[in-house]
């Protein structure tokens, strides 16, 4: 059994006490895989940089040598301008930090990286052309440049689905020690399962002004995570267990001095210190950090829902749905006549949803059930398998066999990008409410309606009909709060990977 040495703590400030350990955790410190996966991205992102400019060199040239005419500084070749290019381009990747231990396998700040690095270094190549005069030839940079992007940010993304496979089976971890209030520490690592691809996972929770008894833990989704201790048994319990990151939630307890201190001797343990606030589905683009007489503030911005934000949301919406219904045609028609031979009725349903403000709108679908569905619900509100005020069946007697298809790859709600050239719906947005639903929503819930419904969103992308009634409104009222344009793309890239895998669909 484990003993506790503890001393009186002060009234402020970090103070260390003495933990004797009996046995220690055993989980795999990320230094390892780390180090292993940055170096097979390292060779992976030479290989590409290398391959792209050589392939643009012989794609404009063919295998003759080829000088480059410049005014100021005579002709030198394309051989060494390629090889200027591969390392200038390598170095840009290193500075912008594209392999940063804070970044990789993350995703979205890994590939926005690799995006503004490239962007950097074509911009810098222009100048440097422009002042001495170089003439390049501009296929040359046409290929290498966006055939060389595109090839860094699949295999970004295909590096991150290998280490995202190898979390899901508990390798590739980072393994976090929570300091802070038992709630706190619950939430946190609840929070870090919903996101397991992002690899963390919460091992212990110091906290403040807890004396630590023999095999005390907090449960969380059938897990137990053990008590260490109070806020001045941080390092020492890092000991026990063997965490990479210390999550600090209390900070009002630890003090400026105290978060100091714990940074100091976290420095040479190779440990990541965080804070985390407690702000819930708050994302990074609405907060910024300002310092105020020498303390650091977080700003928190207001949700924005009119001006550019909402032009470039309207105008991607426009762009999109025009190009995926001219894509999607032959899909459109094949579906049409299925529903049409397959049972009496109208091709099209058009169903009553509540829409931006909450005002009414027509949303189109493949009609999937027999005619007169509507009037079934009634009967049948029983066996609601829905949650909240939703209905939904799993085995819905009034869906048609071609309408089961239809719902398993959402291909009955393909016509409503017809809602959204009428600008009834977004591509991206919450799911579409009933009348009767919205009748029913609290002053909470209705901030929903600050925003169109989407064909898709983040319930299409978590769960679907799978979601609880709570989930679905988490998920819908954290949209509404930090939507922005580039989240909307990525919402677009995990939907089509839910839909093929038919995931909550029926």
């Amino acid at each position: 059994m484990s003993a506790l040495d503890m001393s009186m703590a002060p009234s402020l400030g970090y103070r260390r006490p003495r933990i004797v350990p009996d046995s220690r955790a055993e989980f795999s410190s990320r230094a390892a895989w780390q180090h292993r996966y940055i170096r097979a991205l390292t060779v992976t992102d030479s290989l590409i940089v290398v391959g792209a400019v050589s392939a643009a060199q012989w794609l404009r040239f063919g295998a003759a040598p080829t000088a480059v005419d410049a005014r100021e500084l005579g002709q030198f070749s394309y051989t060494g301008l390629s090889i200027g290019v591969v390392v200038a381009w390598l170095a840009t990747l290193q500075i912008f930090r594209t392999r940063s231990a804070s970044v990789i396998g993350s995703g979205p700040e890994e590939y926005r990286r690799i995006l503004v690095s490239a962007m950097r270094l074509f911009g810098v190549i222009a100048i440097v052309s422009l002042l001495l005069r170089l003439d390049i030839a501009r296929l040359y940079l046409a290929f290498a440049f966006p055939v060389g992007l595109l090839a860094l940010l699949l295999s970004r993304w295909l590096w991150r689905g290998v280490i995202v496979r190898r979390r899901t089976r508990g390798e590739c971890l980072t393994s976090v020690l929570v300091v802070g209030s038992k709630d706190a520490g619950a939430e946190l690592a609840r929070n870090f399962e919903r996101g397991s691809a992002d690899g963390f996972r919460v091992v212990g929770v110091c906290v403040p002004g807890f004396l630590r008894r023999a095999d005390e833990s907090i449960a969380v989704d059938g897990r137990d995570i053990p008590l260490l201790g109070g806020e001045t048994s941080v390092v020492e319990a890092l000991e026990l267990v063997g965490a990479d990151t210390v999550a600090v939630t209390a900070t009002e307890h630890l003090g400026s001095d105290g978060i100091r201190a714990l940074a100091w001797d976290l420095e040479s343990r190779d440990v990541d210190l965080v804070v985390a606030p407690s702000i819930v589905d708050v994302s990074g683009p609405r907060l910024s950090m300002r310092p105020v007489a020498g303390q650091p503030l977080i700003r928190v911005e207001r949700p924005k829902y009119h001006g550019a934000q909402r032009f470039a949301k309207s105008s991607f919406d426009v762009i999109f749905a025009s190009l995926i219904l001219v894509a999607i045609a032959p899909v459109l028609l094949v579906a049409a006549v299925a529903v049409k031979i397959s049972s009496p009725g109208p091709v099209l349903y058009r169903a009553e949803r509540m829409g931006l403000d909450g005002k009414p709108f027509p949303m189109l679908k493949f009609r999937s059930m027999v005619q007169n569905a509507d009037s079934q619900v009634a009967s049948l509100m029983a066996q609601n398998d829905g949650a909240g005020v939703l209905f939904k069946m799993r085995d819905d007697p009034r869906v048609t066999p071609v309408g089961r298809f239809l719902r398993r790859y959402s291909i009955d709600e393909l016509p409503q990008f017809v809602n959204v050239l009428r600008r009834e719906m977004s591509v991206v947005g919450p799911r579409p409410p009933l009348r009767r639903e919205v009748e029913a929503y609290d002053g909470t819930v209705s901030r929903r309606l600050l925003v169109k419904p989407g064909i898709t969103g983040l319930w299409q992308v978590s769960g679907r009909s799978d979601l609880s009634w709570e989930e679905t409104v988490r998920l819908d009222l954290s949209y509404v709060d930090n939507w922005s344009l580039m989240g909307d793309v990525l919402i677009v890239g995990k939907t089509l990977k839910a839909v093929l895998a038919s995931d909550g669909a029926y």
